[in-house]
């Protein structure tokens, strides 16, 4: 391989960065949510109009300002955020973002702006943890060499989800996710305040983050209170002050802004804003429990929203408190991205409040297990960001990108090497050389899972997921079930994605053991 010899590893990271810039580039050609969709378009106009508002209102009137055209409703750092995009914006071009003549503006120079800020912020944010998270795990614990961690980080880079929503439907959820994995990177290395830091802005970024939380106040506290012989008040301390002061800055401007006597007024607003529970237990089609189930039980008619908020707290708690005391008594570092993904899986699966993009949060966590060297968690992996990514396909339609929703997932595929089977049916000039199916640069990995359980599960759920999609462009539903390609992918998503959160439960038990010298059925 050229790019083998150490002084060459650096022009690899380089192009790949490169080059994955450019996929990103290209998905943005396309359409965005809402996309000439009047009166009130999509998240696209939500993100401009809060560059709109954040520029030109002061502060104070940010979160109660026109509540029923895409009233504020992120954390304050997405505010500050806004706030700096817009200022920029603004300089280049005021008609972007004047103050409420510039609703529902589009234009090519508008799209143009939007795109590099979402690809700004990705690589200034999300790149850079993704490196060092690699560095750590596929290097330092793995062993790999510098040319596989970079191929690691390749993969990950290349997740097809991330890429369409983010810059095809549009938003900025890379800088949630990579705030969330510069606190794991931190954690890899023992900065505990400053992974407190990190994670407490990503929480005020995104509050989809929230996703993650049990589980890395789980972690931090076990590494300072247990066990009690071992208790470390200084690092309990430390983590402690370090929330309290970030959270502090991030809400000291909007408090400071509302004046004497209005400081509760505006903190209850931001949370009545950040939290709106009065929406319903999910959003559109979600392949989580609630749901898929609901085809057969009604909630919304059986229940209302506090119980249903009750009971989807309870069956997350449920589902969460495994992988939580598994950190807890063992809080191993190589544990961590499959404690992450366990507990935002459970979050995605059973949580109020989840809607399609929400996939994008388990997904992170998931995908970073490409820095693993085993061939059946590689596999396992791959697959699952297949359903995750099939998942949101009535979305992607619905805003106009099968194109990229096609090239995006077959170009996924085939650089983890998934597609490799077609070389046996076509000529081999055709065909470039070795993907991310090679392990060590030598050994040619399995495609697919092995095993009784997880081969034919895989096949015959991406073949399903195929399957609908054929009907969904040739078959006309039937008048009385006119959403039942949507409700067949809901199904299967589900069912496959709480398979994977059973796996990952099941992986994080082996693992332990593994070193502790308990024995355990092996499913994997």
């Amino acid at each position: 391989m050229p790019f083998r010899p150490a002084p060459n590893q650096w022009a690899a990271r380089y192009i790949i960065i490169v080059f994955t810039v450019i996929i990103r580039c290209g998905v943005g050609l396309g359409s965005y949510s809402g996309m000439g969709s009047p009166p009130i378009h999509g998240d696209f106009e939500a993100q401009r109009h809060w560059m709109e508002i954040t520029t030109h209102l002061p502060m104070k009137e940010w979160y109660f300002y026109d509540l029923q055209y895409w009233g504020l409703d992120y954390p304050p750092l997405t505010t500050y955020h806004s706030w700096v995009l817009g200022k920029v914006g603004s300089f280049i071009n005021p008609a972007w973002f004047t103050l409420v003549d510039s609703r529902m503006f589009e234009s090519e120079n508008l799209k143009s702006y939007m795109r590099y800020t979402a690809i700004a912020s990705e690589v200034l944010v999300y790149y850079p943890a993704v490196f060092g998270f690699a560095r750590w795990m596929a290097g330092k614990y793995h062993r790999q060499p510098a040319i596989d961690q970079t191929i690691a980080v390749a993969a990950i880079l290349f997740q097809p989800s991330l890429i369409l929503v983010d810059h095809g439907h549009f938003q900025y959820n890379s800088v949630m996710l990579g705030l969330t994995l510069l606190a794991i990177v931190q954690l890899l290395h023992d900065n505990y305040a400053l992974a407190a830091i990190a994670f407490t802005c990503s929480l005020f970024f995104k509050q989809m983050a929230l996703y993650y939380a049990p589980f890395i106040f789980a972690y931090m506290l076990s590494v300072c209170v247990w066990p009690l012989s071992r208790f470390n008040l200084l690092r309990l301390l430390s983590v402690g002050i370090s929330v309290l002061v970030t959270s502090s800055v991030m809400l000291l401007p909007l408090v400071y802004s509302a004046g004497r006597g209005n400081t509760i007024l505006m903190l209850q607003q931001v949370m009545l804003r950040v939290f709106p529970f009065s929406r319903g237990i999910f959003e559109d089609k979600v392949g989580n429990f609630w749901c898929a189930t609901n085809t057969f039980v009604k909630y919304k008619n059986l229940f209302d929203t506090q119980q249903l908020q009750f009971y989807s707290f309870i069956a997350t708690i449920a589902a969460i408190v495994g992988p939580c005391t598994v950190i807890f008594l063992y809080p191993r570092k190589h544990l961590l991205p499959w404690g992450f993904a366990a507990v935002s899986w459970a979050f995605y699966l059973f949580s109020f409040q989840v809607h399609e993009k929400s996939v994008l949060i388990p997904l992170m966590p998931t995908t970073l297990l490409f820095c693993d060297n085993d061939a059946q968690v590689l596999a396992m992996v791959a697959w699952i960001n297949n359903i995750g990514l099939f998942s949101m396909w009535p979305l992607l339609k619905k805003d106009g990108l099968s194109l990229q929703y096609t090239v995006v997932g077959l170009l996924f595929n085939w650089l983890i090497g998934s597609l490799d089977w077609i070389s046996l049916f076509l000529p081999k000039f055709i065909i470039p050389g070795l993907t991310l199916l090679v392990v060590d640069h030598s050994l040619k990995r399995d495609p697919l899972p092995k095993g009784w359980f997880w081969r034919p599960v895989t096949v015959l759920s991406t073949s399903a997921a195929v399957a609908i999609h054929l009907c969904d462009a040739y078959v006309t539903p039937p008048a009385s079930l006119p959403d039942i390609w949507v409700v067949a992918n809901v199904t299967l998503c589900f069912g496959s994605f709480a398979l994977f959160f059973l796996w990952t439960c099941y992986k994080m038990i082996a693992l332990r053991n593994a070193e502790t010298g308990h024995l355990i059925l092996k499913v994997n």
